[in-house]
């Protein structure tokens, strides 16, 4: 098991009774336990966003790394390169 710190922490009035009705109702055992999953809720959403700063990362690099970008075409000429594609292969 991991080694128990114990910290002092402040938290609004608002808060402070949101934990004390949590543990009265049963939700959790201990304040403690309320802040403990408070924090693991906390660690993973700041995993999530690191990992998705990450894809975005890469995805920049990627876009980068494809070279120069090509010339804005309209819907039009982008059907009708298409149409012309598939008539080439008849």
């Amino acid at each position: 098991m991991s080694r128990i710190e114990k910290l002092s922490i402040a938290v609004t009035h608002e808060q402070a009774e949101a934990v004390r009705e949590a543990v009265k109702d049963g939700d959790f055992a201990s304040a403690s336990e309320v802040v403990r999953d408070a924090l693991r809720d906390w660690t993973d959403k700041r995993t999530r966003r690191a990992e998705a700063i990450r894809q975005v990362r890469k995805l920049w690099d990627d876009g980068l790394a494809s070279g120069e970008p090509q010339p804005r075409r309209s819907v039009d000429a982008i059907i009708a390169a298409g149409r012309k594609r598939l008539a080439d292969q008849d």
